[in-house]
């Protein structure tokens, strides 16, 4: 995109003289080459949650792609060979920033959808909820979106056919992949329900066992389903064959889907969060039905009114964990805006934010029942992440999911398509909690066609310095996690630390403090406690971020995948990928 030409001014009374002339002259020039020079980083990074998705990546953008190409090579890919995270038969949110002097940002909406006949009732029995409905087997799976945003992705935004950008991922189906430790642990926390699946117990085990490392695992159904796509575009998934096969391998197996779910569904593209932050900077995040993007503008509009930075480590750890749990306190406002009114603005607004900071003490918590009292919330979890920078300047930042592992262990025959279960992120009964300890809302109960809330958080820092991508999975903790790397970036940390931060976790309810093994000593952990925290390590480590900064000052561009998993970060000078 041309630079804006320069406003005409009144002329000067005395005209200047060459040498002062031709000084101005090349001080515009040296401006605008600056200019133009942070308009576009000249470098290309991603950085995904698996290797064989990061090369997919690369490769895309060696061969001439953009970011958008390469965002639907990589989306397809990790559907293939994370099925425990994501799939085609699940769906995601897509943060996307197109360069220019002046960028823009958008942000699509492939969030599954509730079947038309679905009710607010539907995983009662005798008026009590029974939760295995929701999270196994077919009636447990919402309308599929992923598929529809890598056609709105391609078609919109791309410079490759669709056909190019699916490729590698039906080459990965077809030809299969080496299955790795972390298939091997995944699958074992959902084996009892891939086996009393034929279909998944076919595809994803080895005669009903866990298969062994370096097995080869292919799907060429799934192939088949992904050309199909390739063809024809949305009709390719949504209409036709397939459209046929999954509605009736669904409804055979107990489900509740139609033709019509299929036809029906759209992707939305909604405008993305901004939040206005110190310095200059911007956040630009997921707006609902993501509940993430207004946790973190919260978070850090209340850090902010605290002076975070000036604060000593335990103390700033006490500011954060309070200002998460008053954010997670609201997040219950919150659902489908295109069946509920949603107060975004009061949420964000300044003078509520102030209240806020000023109930907080800064030297002891406040307990969760001494806040005024606000509705339950109910979502889930098991996601995958990317992100990914071009030389020209756009990005996108994916995060895409099939709620549980696995989803809903439940695979439609002849089509290779493993369904979610992100029917589970409804509140099946506001009284009651779901898979994740999140109580319910009437804001998001069930009904026919309505997304459910999300905490899936794709999120870019932008300001006239740099530019920074974060996301993760976690479920509920993911504008957590997100948040903690956000403020080491704030703090100018290189985006290698920003994995690095010690990782603990409030959401209002239960009161605890959840903490990733080893992030406090025990002196801290006393500390915590004498201020009224009650707190709960953590087995595991937890989350799997995928971070990008572009410092738009020097042109240095970095990518980072979190050592807690098996992902890479590629950088690319041009077409040539370096590692």
């Amino acid at each position: 995109m041309p630079l804006p030409l320069p406003r005409r001014t009144a002329p000067s009374r005395a005209a200047p003289r060459p040498s002062r002339l031709l000084g101005t002259c090349l001080s515009l020039l040296l401006l605008l080459a600056a200019t133009a020079q942070a308009a576009a980083p000249g470098q290309a990074a991603l950085a995904t949650a698996h290797p064989l998705a990061t090369a997919v990546g690369r490769d895309i953008l060696a061969a001439g792609g953009n970011a958008f190409d390469a965002a639907v090579a990589v989306s397809a890919a990790l559907a293939v060979v994370e099925p425990y995270g994501s799939g085609i038969g699940g769906g995601g949110f897509f943060l996307l920033r197109e360069a220019g002097a002046a960028p823009t940002y958008r942000f699509l909406d492939a969030r599954e959808r509730a079947p038309l006949a679905a009710r607010a009732d539907l995983y009662q029995r005798d008026g009590q909820p029974v939760p295995a409905l929701s999270l196994d087997g077919p009636l447990a799976a919402a309308i599929p979106g992923l598929p529809a945003a890598w056609v709105a992705l391609a078609e919109g935004a791309g410079r490759l056919p669709l056909a190019t950008s699916l490729a590698p991922a039906i080459e990965l189906a077809r030809e299969g992949f080496a299955v790795d430790e972390v298939y091997r642990q995944r699958a074992s926390w959902r084996l009892a329900a891939l086996r009393d699946d034929p279909e998944s117990a076919r595809l994803f085990l080895r005669k009903g066992e866990l298969p062994p490392v370096g097995h080869r695992l292919r799907q060429p159904e799934l192939a088949d389903t992904l050309e199909q796509l390739a063809r024809h575009g949305h009709a390719g998934f949504y209409a036709g064959a397939v459209a046929e096969r999954l509605v009736q391998g669904v409804r055979t197996a107990g489900g509740i889907w139609r033709a019509e779910d299929l036809a029906d569904y759209r992707l939305v593209e909604r405008q993305p969060l901004r939040f206005a932050l110190a310095g200059g900077r911007t956040l630009i995040s997921a707006p609902p039905p993501s509940a993430g993007g207004v946790a973190l503008a919260q978070s850090l509009g209340l850090l902010e009114r605290l002076d975070w930075q000036r604060a000593a480590p335990l103390d700033r750890t006490h500011l954060v964990i309070e200002a998460l749990r008053r954010a997670y306190r609201d997040r219950a406002l919150l659902g489908d805006p295109d069946f509920i009114p949603v107060p975004l603005a009061k949420l964000l607004d300044g003078d509520y934010l102030d209240r806020l900071a000023a109930g907080i003490d800064p030297t002891h918590a406040t307990p969760s029942d001494a806040l005024p009292p606000a509705p339950p919330f109910h979502e889930g979890e098991q996601t995958t992440h990317f992100t990914v920078l071009d030389a020209e300047g756009n990005a996108v930042a994916v995060t895409q999911s099939l709620n549980f592992m696995f989803g809903a262990a439940f695979t439609v025959p002849g089509t290779g398509v493993l369904l979610n279960n992100e029917m589970d992120d409804f509140a099946t009964d506001p009284a009651a909690s779901n898979a994740y300890r999140l109580p319910g809302s009437a804001h998001n109960l069930i009904e026919p066609g309505k997304r459910p809330l999300s905490s899936m958080s794709p999120t870019f820092i932008e300001g006239a310095e740099d530019f920074a991508s974060f996301g993760t999975p976690g479920g509920s903790r993911i504008p957590s996690l997100v948040l903690l790397a956000a403020l080491a970036h704030l703090e100018g940390r290189p985006a290698q630390q920003w994995l690095a931060v010690r990782r603990f976790h409030h959401q209002y309810r239960p009161d605890v403090v959840e903490l990733e093994e080893g992030a406090f000593d025990d002196a801290e952990h006393a500390a915590l406690r004498a201020r009224g925290h009650r707190l709960q390590p953590m087995r595991r480590a937890y989350g799997n971020l995928q971070v990008i900064r572009w410092d738009k000052r020097s042109g240095e561009v970095s990518a980072a995948s979190d050592p807690r998993g098996i992902g890479s970060a590629v950088t690319l000078d041009r077409a040539t990928p370096t590692r």
